[in-house]
């Protein structure tokens, strides 16, 4: 609290506080120091106000009205100094009048110099009227808190010690020094807080003044009027936002005003500041709340970050045991390749060695029976010593003295991608998605479709590069996927009406699928709701109505389907006859979606239909009529289709009686609501009608 309790001009405790225009706080001596007259009227000030500007002993009223110069004004602010105050609000000091100004008498009956007061924390700028800064309201609140935290500090300094004390108990404190924020006995603030060198900015006070001075510790009076001094306040008035006394709205300006009772008002701001405090106080609350999350976050961080450490080494130390143990196995290689080539080498010279030596005893052999004459002698002995000599030159064929093996091993170790694999060696940001949030207040069912959404969890950073949605049979029976893409809203169509589905959804990138939402249940509706379907009607029909009433451009019969697809359950629509012309053929009934459009329904084998004219009706599949039954239709006329898929069959109605017998059995698949049409008639269909009760069939369940 101590910092709203501080000047923003001079930092220290509020001193005789004032209420700025725009709800502001400053301190009275401030308010003097920092007010501005302009140049132009200064000239014109009234002498007592130039003797107070000129410190010439001045005081009371005329003091408040001392005026500087602006750094904006013309004339004199181009060139003076300012400074600053310890909040570092700048402060202009005052400026000389020009020559002789001060000389001259003011002219008798001038009015007073133009004034403005400038707020400190929000610039806003106040003019002064002639009664200077009295006509600011002081604000005794403020001083009253003032008054009561400086007391507490008294007392608390009462019982202040020296924080530096070597004495056992510590000397009692003498000052503060208010920038170090340590308490000083006399000794200790000689020896370790001199007043000179970078001490000697620093601002020592009593232990608990804070730097109030006078009006803070006097008598509490009851707020009086600025205006009026004899009268106190009794009303407030809304339009000023002040309180005022009786002689102001008697007198004064606010006589016009809308004003309340002091009292009322009262309360009514108390508590209205306190419904405030009420939400600064849950933000606050919030707030504390959030900081033990970023207190737990930080613990979270330092052991996760101890976590990875430990894992980076673990992970690192195994890439070296690996690489260590590879060192090993390719210095065996190579000391199995080295052995080799030497013993090859040593196998070589060795026998080179002994065939060398083998054939030069044979050749001194050799020399010393030519030197013999004795011929018969040698011809006894010559023609083995010939063979022995070529056998021994047969023996050095090409390629016996060269060596076998190269001096060169044939070891190559390609270690450049193991080093850009080392180079690249670095952490994987992407991991597993999270779970994604299913929004349930966007997750919705029409007819037989159902609509989800979904979204990430907030503050996931992990990349997502698609998602999985699946779907059971609305039997309870197995999922199955139904949709896989990008986006977060999907909606399944031709579901079962009247059944209850279960579906989920995952997310994955490239590091895998992440794991499920929770299961939202969705169920269809009880019973249909559907319209014309203009997208795959014949070019020649023509909707309206919300395309719930078809027409025809053609005098040939073209076919027009329903929006719903049914497989299961029992379903009835009605289809109202609004024109009949020329006595025409239109058919109702049901049909595959892939259905001929551009002739009388059922002449295909994808519909089964009723054709009717004004006296009759026949039934039709695969161009086969069936079932001739009197009773035709008219403008006005109703006709009923009830496709019970429950028992798989169709029955047609006129006017609510039942038109033959059931028209069809074993239907069974997907159908939709079919008719065809020419232009002689015009046909309005309703939908999400319940099922007959002579005819309406017990519910099954769901199985």
């Amino acid at each position: 609290m101590e910092e709203e309790l501080k000047c923003p001009v001079c930092g220290s405790l509020f001193r005789e506080p004032i209420i700025l225009p725009c709800s502001h706080n400053v301190c009275l001596p401030c308010a003097r120091t920092i007010a501005v007259q302009t140049p132009e009227t200064e000239q014109h000030l009234p002498p007592l106000l130039h003797r107070a500007a000129g410190g010439g002993g001045g005081g009371g009223d005329h003091a408040d009205k001392l005026s500087l110069h602006s750094e904006t004004d013309s004339g004199y602010g181009s060139y003076t100094p300012s400074l600053k105050s310890p909040n570092g609000v700048r402060v202009l000091p005052l400026v000389p009048a020009p020559p002789g100004a001060a000389a001259a008498a003011a002219p008798r009956g001038a009015g007073p110099a133009s004034s403005s007061l400038t707020c400190p924390q929000c610039h806003r700028s106040a003019s002064l009227d002639q009664r200077g800064l009295r006509g600011f309201q002081r604000n005794r609140l403020l001083e009253a808190i003032v008054q009561r935290y400086q007391q507490g500090r008294a007392a608390a300094a009462a019982a202040a010690k020296c924080q530096l004390c070597d004495r056992n108990p510590p000397e009692p404190a003498a000052v503060l020094c208010e920038q170090c924020e340590v308490l000083y006995c006399a000794a200790c603030q000689l020896r370790c807080h001199p007043a000179r060198g970078p001490f000697a900015k620093h601002r020592l006070a009593p232990p608990g003044s804070g730097g109030g001075g006078k009006g803070a510790g006097g008598g509490r009076k009851l707020p009086t009027c600025a205006e009026h001094d004899l009268e106190n306040y009794s009303m407030y008035c809304v339009s000023c936002r002040s309180p005022v006394c009786y002689q102001c709205l008697e007198e004064g300006k606010h006589g016009k005003h809308d004003v309340k009772a002091l009292g009322a008002m009262w309360k009514q701001h108390k508590a209205q500041l306190s419904q405030a405090l009420n939400g600064v106080s849950d933000k606050a609350k919030e707030a504390k709340e959030f900081l033990v999350q970023l207190k737990n976050l930080l613990q979270q961080i330092q052991e996760n970050g101890l976590d990875y450490e430990a894992c980076l080494v673990a992970q690192c130390d195994a890439l070296v045991d690996a690489l260590t143990r590879q060192k090993a196995k390719l210095l065996t290689k190579v000391t199995k390749e080295r052995e080799h080539k030497l013993k090859v080498v040593w196998d070589q010279i060795n026998h080179c060695t002994l065939k060398l030596r083998q054939s030069t005893g044979l050749m001194e052999y050799c020399l010393e029976v030519i030197k013999e004459n004795d011929p018969s002698g040698f011809l006894q002995i010559s023609d083995a010593l010939i063979k022995r000599v070529q056998v021994s030159q047969e023996q050095w064929v090409k390629g016996a003295l060269e060596p076998k093996v190269s001096a060169e091993f044939d070891l190559t170790l390609d270690s450049e991608p193991l080093l850009q694999s080392i180079h690249q060696l670095d952490f994987i940001q992407m991991k597993l998605p999270p779970v994604p949030l299913l929004q349930l207040e966007k997750c919705c069912t029409r007819n037989n479709s159902v609509t989800l959404a979904w979204r990430m969890p907030p503050l996931s950073h992990n990349p997502v590069e698609g998602y999985i949605l699946e779907l059971d049979d609305g039997d309870g029976g197995q999922f199955r996927e139904v949709y896989v893409g990008k986006e977060t809203l999907c909606t399944i169509d031709g579901l079962h009406f009247n059944s209850t589905y279960n579906a989920r959804v995952k997310a994955f990138n490239s590091s895998g699928v992440g794991p499920y939402s929770k299961t939202v249940i969705l169920q269809t509706s009880d019973v249909a709701w559907f319209t014309f379907d203009p997208s795959s009607a014949h070019r020649d029909i023509v909707l309206s109505n919300d395309n719930q009433t078809a027409t025809c451009n053609s005098y040939d019969d073209r076919v027009v389907l329903g929006t719903a697809a049914f497989s299961k359950g029992v379903h009835y629509w009605e289809l109202h006859v609004d024109r009949y012309d020329n006595h025409p053929d239109p058919a109702f009934g049901i049909a595959r979606i892939n259905v001929v459009k551009d002739m009388m329904l059922g002449k295909d084998d994808k519909a089964w239909a009723m054709y009717v004219d004004n006296n009759r009706s026949w039934f039709m599949h695969c161009n086969s009529h069936t079932n001739r039954t009197e009773g035709g239709v008219s403008k006005g006329a109703t006709v009923g289709v009830l496709l019970d898929l429950n028992k798989h069959n169709l029955t047609f109605y006129i006017n609510g009686q039942q038109q033959g017998p059931p028209a069809f059995e074993n239907v069974e698949g997907v159908f939709m609501p079919a008719l065809s049409l020419n232009r002689n008639v015009q046909v309005t269909l309703h939908t999400g009608l319940e099922v007959p009760q002579c005819v309406k069939q017990p519910k099954l369940p769901n199985n």
